[in-house]
């Protein structure tokens, strides 16, 4: 995905589609890879994960290099869909793989170490694959394609065997899929949780636009953005490992606490790189304990069989609010200015902080039951 970060500047410069063209063709992608997860995640449960990520990473090998081809809107919405569609598989199958591998007690240390290893690998792959984007983007397209390439090929040797999967009542595709949105209970779960991913999109995206009109290079806000991937690469498996006892529920009440203060910071401190460096500390905290909380408990709302499921139904919710962060703090910048956004974010994330700390044993218990 490093790769990735790159071809809004070829479609923009060598396309010659202008930016908000891009930038929509972007969105939608995004929306599509969140509406279409469900059913993929759905799928795996049905047929097994192996076939669909191997099949994944094989499309990918074909669609990315693929840019090459936009000429236009249309075709950059063509290639879009089917990069939006391609990515619906990775995240929800890939995740359900990773709860079906490791022990009931230790899926937030799993977890934690592959978003570790993702963090590590996405900071140190930018600088590389900037490197090959200036040698010629034909280039980087060979590189992704040789990757995703890889990634089938290491899925061939190492997925072998039977695979542990949870069997459950088996539904028409369509109707099973529906089911995640008729459970009241996750339903409530993605209500509150929704912060979680919404604040990581206001501080990938909203916050150097919030350093940039006050004053800060690009510089500075991308060593300080890269020091988020710093603390979650040394801390995210101890603290993941050291609160997985307390069960998934329990901590995220703080985290949302954590991402709240982070807004503060942006809020109140007076001087913008103090309040980005603190701020983007503080919400690092904060993200070590919901990157692997959250779909740990999602996992243990998800009925025997619907594992897959409902790991995309939260990718349906995370990729929208994500989605939406730049948007919604767009409109509030116009009306009450970026110390307004970094007001309002904050107000809203305590009064969720507050709620999932209110409904931590409720979903605590409704977990028990699914599981029991």
């Amino acid at each position: 995905m490093s790769l990735v970060t790159f071809l809004g500047i070829w479609f923009v410069r060598e396309a010659r589609i202008d930016l908000a063209t891009v930038g929509v063709a972007f969105l939608v992608e995004h929306v599509l890879r969140g509406a279409a997860s469900p059913m993929f995640g759905a799928l795996s449960d049905r047929i097994g994960r192996r076939s669909l990520l191997i099949g994944a990473a094989l499309a990918s090998a074909v669609v990315l290099p693929c840019f090459l081809l936009v000429s236009g809107p249309a075709t950059l919405m063509i290639w879009s869909v089917a990069m939006g569609l391609c990515g619906a598989i990775n995240m929800p199958v890939g995740t359900a793989l990773l709860l079906d591998l490791a022990p009931a007690d230790r899926r937030q240390s799993t977890l934690a170490l592959n978003y570790t290893v993702m963090s590590v690998a996405y900071t140190l792959g930018v600088s590389p694959a900037g490197y090959v984007a200036e040698q010629g983007y034909g280039l980087l397209a060979l590189t992704a394609s040789l990757g995703y390439l890889t990634v089938a090929g290491l899925y061939l040797m190492v997925l072998r065997g039977p695979l542990p999967l949870d069997r459950g009542e088996q539904k028409h595709l369509l109707v099973q899929t529906a089911s995640v949105f008729r459970d009241r209970i996750f339903l409530a779960f993605a209500a509150l949780a929704f912060v979680f991913p919404l604040s990581m999109g206001l501080v990938v995206s909203a916050s150097p636009l919030f350093a940039a009109d006050a004053g800060l290079g690009e510089g500075f806000i991308g060593l300080v953005l890269g020091l988020n991937s710093i603390i979650v690469a040394i801390f995210a498996l101890p603290v993941a490992s050291r609160i997985e006892a307390s069960g998934p529920f329990r901590p995220l009440g703080a985290a949302a606490l954590l991402v709240a203060a982070c807004f503060a910071c942006y809020a109140f401190v007076p001087q913008p790189a103090a309040a980005l460096v603190a701020g983007t500390v503080v919400f690092s905290f904060g993200e070590l304990v919901f990157s692997s909380a959250v779909p740990a408990a999602v996992a243990r709302l998800a009925p025997a069989g619907r594992r897959g499921l409902y790991q995309g139904g939260w990718a349906l919710v995370g990729s929208f609010s994500m989605g939406s962060a730049l948007f919604v703090s767009g409109l509030l910048r116009d009306a009450v200015g970026w110390e307004g956004v970094w007001k309002v974010s904050a107000l809203l994330a305590g009064m969720l902080a507050i709620i999932l700390w209110l409904c931590r044993q409720r979903f605590l218990e409704a977990s028990e039951r699914v599981s029991h």
